[in-house]
C-alpha cells in the first residue's frame, strides 16, 4: 500500500507560512474546497472526500498519533457517485463526523504541504512526505523534518491527532 510521512501543527502566523511555503514551491498554491465525512470503523480512518469542481474520493488511512513525522499508510478510490456511497457506509457504519477545510496546496519536490483553515479550529499545516518504493521511512522523516526547519514550524506546535478528534467532544475522542 502507498505511504507518506506526515506531520501536522498549529499554525499561529498564517500569512508568514503561505509566504514561505510559496517561496519554498515556487508557485501561489491551488486552492481547494474541501468536505471529509468520517464513517466510524474499528481500525484507522475511513473518510468520503467532496472536493469542490473534482471527483470525490473514498480514503482509508492508518497512522500513529504521536507528534512529529509518522508514517500513514493508505488507500484512495475515486467515487463516482458520492451521495449514495455517503448514505450506504452511513447506513452500514455510521458517520463519526465532518470536517470542512479551505486548504492552500503547494508541491515542494515529493512533498505536499497543507495551509489549513478549519472550520470550527482554525489554521493548521500540514506536510505529506509521498514516499516512493525505493524509500525508507527514516529518509521520509528527514525530508519532513528538513521542511519544518524551513517553514519554521516548532515541536512545541506540532499536533498527534486528526482534524476530526480534535472536533469530537472528549468523551467521544477516546476509539478511532
Amino acid at each position: 500500500m502507498p505511504s507518506n510521512i506526515e506531520i501536522k501543527a498549529r499554525v499561529d502566523d498564517v500569512t508568514t507560512l503561505h509566504k514561505l511555503a510559496a517561496e519554498l514551491s515556487q508557485s501561489q498554491g491551488t486552492q481547494l474546497v474541501q468536505e471529509d465525512t468520517f464513517f466510524c470503523v474499528p481500525r484507522g480512518r475511513l473518510k468520503l472526500r467532496h472536493l469542490k469542481d473534482c471527483p470525490s474520493e473514498l480514503i482509508s488511512y492508518d497512522r500513529p498519533d504521536r507528534q512529529g513525522p509518522k508514517e500513514s499508510v493508505f488507500n484512495i478510490a475515486k467515487v463516482q457517485n458520492p451521495e449514495e456511497i455517503k448514505v450506504t457506509l452511513a447506513h452500514a457504519l455510521g458517520i463519526r463526523g465532518i470536517v470542512r477545510k479551505q486548504r492552500t496546496l503547494y508541491l515542494v519536490g515529493q512533498t505536499r504541504i497543507h495551509v489549513d483553515n478549519v472550520e470550527k479550529l482554525g489554521h493548521y499545516m500540514e506536510l505529506e512526505v509521498m514516499m516512493q518504493p525505493d524509500q525508507s521511512a527514516e529518509d521520509g522523516e528527514q525530508i519532513a523534518n528538513e521542511l519544518m526547519k524551513k517553514l519554521g514550524i516548532k515541536s512545541c506546535d506540532l499536533m498527534d491527532t486528526a482534524y476530526i478528534d480534535m472536533l469530537e467532544p472528549a468523551s467521544q475522542n477516546t476509539s478511532h
